[in-house]
């Protein structure tokens, strides 16, 4: 199953991290991006799904679109699940173990929903200690001059509702 990450800047800078379930990609929104540091927990807000083809899709979505600012992959790769079979399931469940297989995000990692009044969108991105974790990580950005030249304004493949 297919993972992407795509850097946005929007209204407030973000990562969009989106997993491949049910023929949809269920995404999420971390504020801070993901991070190879197993001492950190990201906060991962979900957001609509969008359809499979947004996945490789870079650009700038126009003023007065949802989502509207500059978009560019950030990572992508293949993941697959550490425990079980059905990504629906555990989706539902509110807890998903995972192997990444990404240029940049390698190894183990929890993806578990927050428990709580007020919390049904708020989710923890964990890295799993594991031969890919760093300490020291420091997230570097996609979204540099060069990229950003290079990005058109159009319309962006449809989120689900």
């Amino acid at each position: 199953m297919r993972f992407v990450v795509h850097e946005h800047q929007a209204s407030h800078h973000h990562f969009d991290f989106r997993l491949e379930i049910g023929g949809v990609l269920k995404s999420w929104a971390i504020p801070k991006g993901p991070s190879l540091n197993s001492g950190e927990r990201r906060l991962a807000i979900q957001v609509p799904d969008h359809s499979l083809e947004y996945g490789g899709w870079e650009g700038i979505i126009p003023e007065g679109d949802y989502g509207a600012g500059s978009v560019a992959i950030w990572d992508e790769g293949e993941y697959k699940l550490s425990e079980g079979k059905d990504s629906e399931e555990q989706w539902e469940r509110g807890s998903l173990s995972m192997e990444l297989s990404g240029q940049i995000l390698k190894g183990g990692f929890s993806l578990v929903k927050m428990k709580g009044r007020d919390l049904t969108k708020e989710w923890l991105l964990i890295k799993k200690k594991d031969a890919f974790a760093h300490s020291d990580w420091k997230i570097k950005t996609a979204l540099t001059k060069k990229k950003l030249s290079e990005l058109r304004v159009e319309k962006a493949p449809c989120r689900m509702k």
